[in-house]
């Protein structure tokens, strides 16, 4: 299945998601809906983000090829930090420049959706819990973090830093997807979820050992190598494998004026 969460002539729905038509639901994607009788066209609908979590609980230094470009050593756990909900952003929803930003990079990663309350889940039962998967660009001002690692939820919690969507599709293996990053149209990442340091089974029982995460929590998985900056007028663009693809245009702080 593959739903969304989508605006449409001023009101919110969660659809799911029909060739070119979105089909409205009641209820929530994880718990017990029914599908209406309204539809909308896709090329009608304003992407929002998928869900609204109560956090986002992201991996760091997952890619083999990322670690070695920023010349750090091979991680022995998950490296864990959060980024705040305010940061996301749904599909073709500007990503605005910030005033004291001085270089923000565009990461590619495989965003997870929980459907149970998972805490302290071993790693056989993981995949119980989640509830799909969609694409997110972990948005980072990258000389905030060079200057000052203890600046680094700052650096990637900036509002619109977080997009994300515009799907979630349930269904897939995490471990053996295909995951592209494009700026402008120029491929610039490349790479398979089966060359991360730690399976996606690995990171959600680790995380579940020292946080609950709670239905509609995301989990973001890491970012390959290739990571660039981007500039005002720029585009870019994360396409996963069975999943689709997530647009962004980069805009400046419409506050610098």
């Amino acid at each position: 299945m593959k739903f969304a969460r989508f605006e449409y002539h001023g009101k919110i729905y969660n659809g799911m998601v029909e060739a070119e038509e979105i089909n409205v639901i009641k209820g929530s994607f994880w718990n017990h809906f029914d599908l209406t009788d309204q539809k909308y066209p896709i090329s009608e609908v304003s992407f929002l983000p998928a869900v609204i979590p109560t956090k986002i609980v992201c991996v760091g230094q997952n890619y083999r090829g990322h670690i070695e470009e920023l010349g750090m050593p091979v991680p022995k756990e998950p490296i864990i930090f959060l980024k705040p909900p305010s940061c996301l952003i749904g599909h073709e929803h500007p990503i605005f420049y910030h005033r004291e930003a001085e270089r923000i990079d565009y990461e590619g990663e495989l965003a997870i959706v929980i459907k149970n309350k998972m805490r302290n889940v071993n790693e056989i039962d993981v995949l119980n819990c989640v509830l799909g998967y969609s694409c997110f660009n972990d948005i980072t001002e990258r000389n905030m973090v060079g200057s000052n690692p203890l600046l680094l939820s700052i650096a990637k919690g900036f509002d619109t830093f977080g997009p994300f969507g515009p799907y979630i599709v349930t269904g897939l293996d995490p471990n053996h997807l295909m995951l592209k990053t494009y700026l402008n149209g120029e491929l610039k990442q490349q790479d398979n979820t089966e060359n991360c340091v730690f399976s996606i089974q690995q990171v959600l029982s680790y995380i579940s050992r020292y946080m609950t995460l709670l239905p509609g929590d995301i989990v973001t998985t890491g970012t390959p190598k290739g990571i660039a900056p981007m500039q005002p007028g720029d585009t870019v663009e994360v396409e996963i494998e069975g999943i689709g693809r997530l647009r962004n245009s980069v805009q400046p702080d419409p506050e610098s004026r």
